[in-house]
C-alpha cells in the first residue's frame, strides 16, 4: 500500500513569517481613518489579505490552519487594532401599548373563533 508522508509543523518557519503579515496588514491599516477602525466594511479587503497570508504561512511551515500559535498571533493583532471596539448591547424595549394589545388580542381571538368553529361543526355533524 501506498504510504502517505507526513511533514511535521516547523513552528519557528512559521512564527518567523507571520510578523511580515502582520506588517503588512498595518500599513494597509494605515490607510483607514483611526476612527473607523471598529467598521469592518472599512479595511475587510485588509483583513482577508491578512487572513490567507498568516493560512499561506503556516502551510508554507506545514502547518495547520488556524493553530494556537497562528491564533495568538492574530489575536494580538487584533488587540493593536480592534481594543477599542465594544459591541453594544442591544437594548429591547416593549412595542407601544396600542400594538402590544394587538398582538395579543389576534391570536386570542383567532383561538375563540377556532374553538367555536370546531364545537359549532362537531354538533352539526349529523347534517354534514
Amino acid at each position: 500500500g501506498a504510504r502517505q508522508q507526513t511533514e511535521l509543523c516547523n513552528e519557528s518557519l512559521m512564527l518567523e513569517k507571520l510578523p511580515a503579515c502582520g506588517k503588512f496588514f498595518e500599513e494597509m491599516m494605515k490607510k483607514v481613518d483611526s476612527k473607523k477602525w471598529c467598521n469592518l466594511t472599512e479595511f475587510i479587503m485588509y483583513y482577508d489579505n491578512f487572513t490567507q497570508c498568516t493560512e499561506r504561512e503556516a502551510n508554507n511551515a506545514s502547518c495547520f490552519w488556524p493553530n494556537p500559535l497562528a491564533e495568538g498571533f492574530i489575536t494580538g493583532i487584533h488587540k493593536q487594532f480592534f481594543s477599542n471596539c465594544t459591541s453594544e448591547k442591544v437594548h429591547w424595549e416593549d412595542p407601544p401599548d396600542e400594538i402590544l394589545i394587538t398582538l395579543i388580542l389576534i391570536p386570542v381571538m383567532l383561538t375563540c373563533a377556532m374553538i367555536t368553529l370546531v364545537v359549532w361543526c362537531s354538533k352539526r355533524s349529523d347534517i354534514l
